[in-house]
């Protein structure tokens, strides 16, 4: 399963506006944004890495005026850490992912006062990009570009929703990347503070797990981010499988 997922990632970063293949490399980048958790690298699941290839790797980020930076299954590529340590990489975050399969997922209710919706007009997408940044500490300002983005993934066969409350406000959502091979991540599941402690999260995250799995989907999986988050992942159904790893160049 650790291959396949990694291969997912690298089909993935092979979808960004400007993606690079470098050796064994694949870089996702977006010229629209600078943020490094759009544009990052990741190796090929299997492919042997050299000293070479880093350093290539490195000019190719340099050159697009990027961080270097790549996100990948451990397994995937034992040996590639050691090889970007020594080129002067630092490890920001190791985290377990989680894997939910149609059998497995649980669907809460939604709580009261809310719906779960797909956005299928701009302003729902800007407001569901705004309460993402906003529950993760960011600023709540939304560039067209965000809202394009999400447009394309949406268009590409991704997933987004958003849980409105009754007065129209938007409390939060998620989304899923279109599937590869029948795999799709989930991820930017957020709940606005107010909104908090009502059980949105976990509506959110099997709502969004369902409509992967009515398309087809076959694995869905996404990372924690903590305990809490774990805990709402494990009651929608999501088991731990797996190892990633997120590094760069301080």
């Amino acid at each position: 399963m650790d291959a396949r997922i990694q291969q997912s990632v690298v089909v993935n970063l092979s979808r960004r506006p400007a993606p690079v293949e470098v050796g064994p490399f694949m870089i996702g980048l977006d010229p629209t944004t600078a943020g490094p958790h759009i544009n990052y690298a990741t190796p090929r699941p299997g492919a042997a890495v050299t000293a070479a290839d880093v350093t290539a790797l490195v000019a190719a980020f340099r050159a697009a005026d990027r961080k270097p930076r790549l996100e990948y299954v451990t397994s995937c590529a034992p040996d590639l850490e050691a090889l970007l340590t020594a080129a002067g990489f630092t490890v920001e975050a190791r985290h377990t992912y989680l894997l939910c399969v149609p059998e497995t997922l649980a669907s809460p209710p939604t709580p009261d006062h809310f719906s779960l919706r797909e956005p299928g007009a701009d302003s729902q997408r800007a407001a569901l990009i705004s309460a993402q940044n906003e529950a993760f500490g960011g600023d709540p300002i939304v560039s067209a570009a965000d809202v394009a983005r999400l447009r394309r993934q949406q268009d590409a066969g991704g997933v987004a929703v958003l849980a409105v409350s009754d007065d129209g406000t938007c409390a939060g959502g998620g989304g899923a990347a279109a599937p590869v091979g029948a795999v799709s991540e989930v991820a930017g599941i957020a709940v606005r503070p107010p909104y908090r402690r009502r059980g949105l999260a976990s509506a959110i995250t099997a709502d969004i797990t369902r409509r992967l799995f009515l398309a087809g989907t076959e694995v869905a999986w996404l990372e924690a981010s903590g305990e809490e988050s774990w805990r709402v992942y494990e009651r929608v159904g999501y088991r731990p499988a797996g190892q990633r790893l997120y590094i760069a160049v301080s």
